[in-house]
């Protein structure tokens, strides 16, 4: 193949590895053609670190800085799930974002305490026979119908913080 400006060559659709891409050198200001492979490019070029990683990054919700999505859906999205089995549980800050599946055959008291943070979010289901109740420690819990409890066996109901140690219980609820 004769000699080429690099303006005059084709687009390679998809670069193998091993392909030989041209690059124009300026730094100086003396144009420099070089070569260089797919390979060696992608190995040697920058990649953005989140949370000190490089390469692929897996990006979970809590890395979101704006949570604006730009009205672009999150798809394959699963909520971890947090089995308890006793009749007491005390959520823990680790619980935001996660489903705390509640199974026992007699009664269950959620404990909500202080310092979980405005924001704060948890799916709660009631698997057992055991009704569930949340009970507030050093926090506020407000339901429009004053509701405290789920209403029966696989019930659903959440809890959100919408500002410091105080709380919204909504869903399938009683009093």
């Amino acid at each position: 193949m004769a000699n080429k400006k690099i303006t005059e060559l084709t687009d390679l659709p998809s670069p193998a590895g091993a392909d030989i891409m041209a690059i124009v050198d300026d730094v100086s200001g003396t144009p420099t053609t070089k070569k260089v492979t797919a390979t060696n490019l992608m190995t040697l070029a920058p990649v953005q670190s989140v949370a000190g990683q490089t390469g692929a990054v897996t990006v979970s919700a809590g890395d979101l800085t704006d949570g604006n999505f730009d009205g672009t859906s999150i798809s394959g999205f699963d909520a971890t799930i947090n089995d308890q089995t006793g009749t007491t549980y005390t959520l823990l800050a680790s619980d935001n974002g996660k489903v705390v599946v509640l199974d026992n055959a007699s009664a269950v008291t959620v404990t909500v305490p202080s310092g979980l943070g405005a924001g704060f979010n948890c799916s709660f289901v009631q698997k057992g026979a055991g009704q569930v109740t949340f009970s507030a420690s050093s926090t506020t819990i407000n339901n429009r119908q004053s509701h405290t409890k789920i209403n029966a066996q696989y019930g659903v109901a959440s809890l959100l913080a919408y500002a410091t140690d105080t709380f919204v219980l909504a869903g399938d609820t009683a009093s």
